[in-house]
């Protein structure tokens, strides 16, 4: 494993993150939690998470693999977590979740805590405003509850430089991937250049990469897969500090910590010809996150996003993607879902959550003409 100096802080870090959102939720807490431990054998020390991820979980499962760690007398890891400015938009209520994830993951401190999901720079305000979350955060930090603070964002570059520019933050944690770089790349190189710590978060695009492996083959080099050259492109990247990686098995772990010692960085031609060949496309794509699953009608409004990849990508036409909506292949991204395309009642609440600022109730607008197109129906 690599390890690398956190920018800003006394702590060398791994590379490679392990990131807690991908936790099989089939498996136990304690077989999800031994796949932790296996990634600390390997040399990941740096440990991220958040309150809900993985039907609220994943600080638990975190917690198991920690008490062991700690039982053993084993201290050299990093955690990271986090709290959303609406969901603690006082001191108080910040200083309680910030506790709230010791309790659960029985840790004495947590290193890098983020104000979570900026996603316009109205978060960032609100969680600044007097008597309010960052006030609560810098307390804990002063008690020694906390490290470094830093946040995780989901803005364009521009709005990120304009956060890191206010120097109340340590780091940033940032959807970065080889498709969407460059929405971002601007935030990620004014991070480097000024001394910020840079996480990338998100590395396959919520499964659009290995998903085409074909249309994508032109993004990797001879004899590796698209899958790997996406994650050889945030591991390699010396603008990034740490590339979290969320791992659903052994045989992951072992191929991200040999790519940690091995990987070549993308060179600045091979970036130049990917902008190129999308033409600004990446801002428009769907990462998967699942933020906009507020639908009151029961629409399945990340897999219809990812559908709409197709289109945004790889330019399908109308034909094709009236065929894709009901076709085998694709028969995912439309069928689990209780209400439709065409059920929409334009409330707009799943573009207020989206990360990537998309035209969700357009696009579903549409995919509600793809649908209306064919005569079959799926029962829902």
């Amino acid at each position: 494993m690599k390890y690398v100096n956190y920018p800003g802080t006394d702590k060398q870090v791994s590379v490679v993150g392990f990131g807690g959102l991908r936790f099989g939720l089939d498996k136990t807490d304690e077989e999800n939690a031994d796949m932790i431990l296996y990634a600390y054998d390997k040399g990941i020390n740096y440990f991220d998470t958040a309150p809900g991820y993985c039907d609220d979980r994943s600080e638990k499962i975190f917690g198991i693999a920690f008490r062991k760690l700690l039982a053993e007398g084993k201290t050299d890891f990093y955690v990271s977590t986090k709290s959303k400015p609406k969901m603690c938009p006082t001191k108080e209520l910040a200083i309680a979740s910030v506790k709230r994830s010791l309790e659960i993951m029985g840790i004495p401190k947590i290193h890098f805590y983020h104000v979570w999901c900026i996603r316009k720079m109205e978060h960032y305000e609100l969680s600044m405003a007097k008597g309010g979350q960052y006030e609560g955060l810098k307390w804990c930090q002063e008690q020694g509850l906390i490290d470094h603070l830093c946040f995780s964002s989901h803005q364009p570059g521009e709005e990120v430089v304009q956060v890191l520019d206010a120097h109340t933050f340590t780091g940033v944690t940032m959807g970065i991937n080889l498709l969407n770089f460059p929405y971002r790349w601007k935030g990620v190189e004014y991070a480097y250049q000024k001394g910020y710590g840079v996480v990338a978060m998100n590395p396959l695009c919520g499964g659009t990469i290995p998903a085409h492996e074909k249309e994508l083959a032109f993004l990797a080099e001879p004899g590796e897969t698209v899958t790997q050259a996406a994650l050889r492109f945030n591991i390699a990247s010396p603008e990034i500090t740490i590339s979290l990686i969320g791992f659903s098995r052994k045989s992951d772990i072992d191929e991200a910590c040999e790519m940690a010692d091995h990987a070549v960085p993308f060179q600045t031609s091979d970036l130049e010809r990917i902008k190129e060949k999308f033409h600004g496309a990446t801002k428009e794509i769907c990462t998967g996150c699942g933020y906009c699953r507020v639908c009151p009608k029961g629409i399945n409004i990340p897999a219809y996003m990812l559908l709409y990849n197709e289109k945004q990508m790889f330019h399908k036409t109308e034909e094709e993607m009236i065929d894709m909506v009901y076709g085998l292949e694709y028969y995912n991204y439309s069928a689990n879902t209780k209400g439709r395309a065409g059920d929409c009642i334009k409330c707009r609440k799943c573009e207020q959550e989206c990360t990537q600022h998309l035209g969700i109730v357009r696009r579903l607008e549409e995919i509600a003409g793809w649908e209306s197109q064919t005569e079959d129906t799926v029962t829902v």
